[in-house]
C-alpha cells in the first residue's frame, strides 16, 4: 500500500509537485522564527529524492514547485513593503509578490534541470548525494551574485544554533549549507544503506561532520585586542511613513539629539540607517553640533545619513550613507543597494507607474566597490549598511580589515512579518564567519549586540523606543574564511559536479 503511493508522489504527477512545494516551505520553517532545524534538512533530501526519476524537463517543473515553495513562504515580507509602504492596492501586491516568487523560482527549476539533463549520475549512491548537495549551494552562491543577488534563505543560515555552525569559520555559511545538504541526501540515498560497508561508511562521515562541527565550535579563532568599548544604540522607532515627511523632521532630529544626551557617556553611540532624513550637506550644522556635545563626554557619534556630492560631470549623486561625526568626518557609502527599494532598475519605464515605484529616496547612487573601514574608539570597524549584511563576501571582504562589525538598518519595510528576525539571523552568521562583535542598530529593530560566535549578547524588542547599552571587544586575527574566502569550497563545489558530468557519460 505504501509503496504504490510512493511510487506516485516520485512521479511527475500532480502530487509529487505538491510536496515539493511543501517541501520547499519546510526551509522557511527551519530558519529563525520557528527555529526547527531538521526540516532544511528534509526539504532538500524530500527535493533531492523527488528528482530521482524525472526527465530533465519534469525535473525543471518540480524544482520550480519546490522553489515557490521556499520563497512564496520565506519572502512574503515583499508583499508588505508593497502594500503597506509602497502604496499598491492589495491585488497588485499580491500580483508583484507572485511574479517575484515566481522568478525566484524559475533558479531552482534551472537547478533541477541541470541535475537530471547533464549530472545526475546513472548509479546512485555517494556520487549522487555529494553531487546534489554541491548542485544546492552552487545555486546560492549564483543567486547571491545574479542580477546584483537576493542572498536570502541560505541552507546554512538554518544551523547557526546547531553543531555544524563549527564549519562556519572555516568556510562560511556555503561550506554550512553544503554540510547540511550532504547529510539529509545521505540519509535519504537508501543505495548507501543497503550494504553494511556502505551503511558504516555513511554513519562515519556523518558522525564526522557533526561530532567535527561541535568541535570546531569550541575553538577561539581569533583573539581579543584592547578593553572592551562601551557602545550605546539608539532604536528611535520612528514610523515609515512619518519618516521623510517634512513636518516630522524636527521631531525626528529632537528626539535622537534627546535621547542621546539622557543616554550615559559611552565610547560609541550609533543612530540607524538614514537616522538623519535630510541630506548630509542641509544637516551638517546639525549633526556636527550634537557630535561636538557628546564628543566632551568622551563619545564619538556614528549615523547613518543620505550623503550628497557632485560628480566630475557635475551631475548631483545622493548615497546612502554611514557617518563618523567628528570635524573631519569618516564617510561610507552604500555599495550594495536594494532594487527598488535604494533605486529602480529600467527607471525611465517604471517611474510614475505606481507609488512604489517613486518611494522615497529610491534614486541613490552605488557607492565604491573598495571602501576603507570605519575609524572610532581608535579601532577600525567594518561598515555594513541595511542589505550589505546579507553579503558573505562582502562582508568578510570588509571584516578581515577591521576589528569590529556595525551593521544599520531600516527594517520598518518589513512590517511585523518574519523578515527582520530573518535578517537578524544572518547577523549573527556574519559575526561567527569572521570571528568579530558586532553592533546592529536599527529604527524599529531588532537592534542588537552580536557577539563573535553569534549569540546575541543584548537586543532591544522591535517597535519599542530605547536605547540599548553595553559592550563589544574589538578582536584582531583572522578566521580561515577570511583568510582564504570561499575558493576551497568553490574547488570542491565545481570539482563535484564536474565528476558527476564525467560518470553520467561513461555509463551511457
Amino acid at each position: 500500500m505504501l509503496t504504490p503511493l510512493l511510487h506516485r508522489l516520485q512521479g511527475s504527477g500532480w502530487p509529487g509537485h505538491l510536496l515539493a512545494v511543501i517541501a520547499g516551505a519546510l526551509t522557511t520553517l527551519a530558519l529563525t522564527p520557528f527555529d526547527v532545524w531538521p526540516l532544511a534538512l528534509t526539504s532538500t533530501a524530500l527535493l533531492y529524492w523527488l528528482l530521482k526519476p524525472l526527465s530533465a524537463r519534469q525535473a525543471a517543473v518540480r524544482g520550480w514547485a519546490w522553489g515557490v515553495g521556499l520563497f512564496a513562504s520565506g519572502i512574503s515580507w515583499v508583499y508588505v513593503s508593497i502594500h503597506v509602504h509602497g502604496y499598491a492596492p492589495a491585488w497588485l501586491a499580491g500580483l508583484l509578490t507572485a511574479l517575484f516568487v515566481a522568478s525566484l523560482a524559475l533558479l531552482p527549476a534551472l537547478m533541477g534541470w541541470l541535475w537530471a539533463r547533464w549530472l545526475r549520475p546513472f548509479h546512485p549512491g555517494w556520487l549522487s548525494a555529494c553531487g546534489f548537495a554541491a548542485l544546492v549551494i552552487g545555486q546560492e552562491i549564483f543567486r547571491g551574485w545574479f542580477l546584483t543577488g537576493f542572498p536570502w534563505l541560505y541552507q546554512g543560515y538554518v544551523h547557526t544554533d546547531t553543531w555544524l555552525i563549527g564549519w562556519a569559520p572555516i568556510g562560511g555559511v556555503w561550506l554550512t549549507g553544503y554540510l547540511g545538504v550532504l547529510t539529509g541526501c545521505l540519509v535519504i540515498e537508501r543505495w548507501i544503506w543497503t550494504g553494511l560497508r556502505s551503511a558504516g561508511a555513511a554513519v562515519l562521515v556523518i558522525a564526522t561532520v557533526w561530532l567535527g562541527g561541535l568541535g570546531l565550535a569550541q575553538l577561539e579563532w581569533t583573539r581579543p585586542v584592547g578593553d572592551p568599548l562601551s557602545v550605546a544604540l539608539v532604536q528611535a522607532d520612528i514610523a515609515q511613513a512619518r519618516k521623510w515627511d517634512p513636518a516630522h523632521i524636527d521631531h525626528t532630529l529632537a528626539l535622537y539629539r534627546d535621547l542621546s544626551y539622557a543616554q550615559n557617556p559611552v565610547d560609541i553611540l550609533v543612530w540607524p540607517e538614514t537616522a538623519i532624513p535630510l541630506l548630509e550637506s542641509t544637516a551638517r550644522d546639525f549633526v556636527q553640533g550634537v557630535a561636538a556635545n557628546l564628543a566632551e563626554r568622551g563619545t564619538t557619534l556614528i549615523t547613518g545619513i543620505p550623503v550628497d556630492e557632485y560628480a566630475a560631470d557635475g551631475s548631483l549623486r545622493i548615497y546612502n550613507g554611514i557617518m563618523v561625526a567628528r570635524p573631519e568626518p569618516d564617510i561610507y557609502l552604500k555599495h550594495k543597494l536594494v532594487p527598488f527599494g535604494e533605486y529602480v532598475p529600467l527607471e525611465d519605464w517604471l517611474r510614475g507607474l505606481i507609488a512604489f515605484f517613486d518611494l522615497p529616496m529610491s534614486s541613490f547612487s552605488r557607492g565604491p566597490a573598495d571602501q576603507a573601514p570605519l575609524r572610532a574608539a581608535g579601532y577600525r570597524l567594518a561598515p555594513l549598511i541595511c542589505y550589505e549584511t546579507v553579503y558573505p563576501a562582502f562582508t568578510a571582504k570588509l571584516a578581515a580589515q577591521s576589528e569590529l562589525l556595525i551593521s544599520i538598518s531600516n527594517d520598518s519595510w518589513f512590517g511585523h512579518s518574519i523578515g527582520p528576525l530573518q535578517h537578524l539571523q544572518m547577523a549573527r552568521m556574519r559575526s561567527i564567519e569572521s570571528g568579530r562583535w558586532m553592533m546592529r542598530g536599527t529604527n524599529n529593530g531588532v537592534t542588537a549586540l552580536i557577539d563573535d560566535r553569534g549569540v546575541i549578547r543584548a537586543r532591544i524588542p522591535q517597535f519599542r523606543q530605547a536605547t540599548l547599552s553595553g559592550w563589544v571587544q574589538p578582536r584582531e586575527s583572522l578566521t580561515p574564511y577570511l583568510r582564504v574566502g570561499s575558493w576551497p569550497l568553490g574547488l570542491l563545489l565545481v570539482v563535484t559536479l564536474v565528476v558527476c558530468i564525467g560518470q553520467r557519460r561513461r555509463a551511457r
